[in-house]
């Protein structure tokens, strides 16, 4: 694919609706945590508590990575908008339609990534 036609109005307008789905679902998973963990189960069984805050707390922690996830969406969605979307944050070059088909958050090309990897195994020595 040529430079021009790399993140064209037609694949920009396809990242964007993927985005606002994830974002949309994401959304609703939260509401139905916030709802979930208003319910006040009351359980003569001990062991059926246990069971049920083990699971509130997976579902928190899972809601957690979600938030996380979140950010990256509206920044994602946030580049789209300036005519950053599709461009690698530290080269400037194109990070690849098959990438961001798997990550559309993605902020980094591969090989920067990859260097942005190495360089965090390194320093966590």
């Amino acid at each position: 694919m040529s430079d021009k036609d790399y993140m064209n109005d037609k694949q920009l307008g396809f990242f964007k609706a993927k985005l606002l789905e994830m974002r949309a679902e994401i959304l609703d998973n939260a509401r139905e945590t916030g709802e979930h963990l208003k319910e006040n189960e009351v359980f003569a069984d001990p062991n059926d508590r246990a069971t049920v805050e083990e699971e509130n707390m997976l579902e928190q922690r899972v809601r957690d990575r979600e938030r996380k996830l979140l950010k990256k969406i509206e920044s994602a969605l946030r580049r789209i908008e300036s005519g950053e979307y599709g461009y690698c944050l530290e080269t400037g070059e194109p990070i690849g339609l098959a990438r961001l088909i798997a990550r559309p958050t993605a902020e980094l090309s591969i090989e920067a990534q990859e260097k942005h990897e190495r360089r965090e195994r390194l320093f966590a020595d």
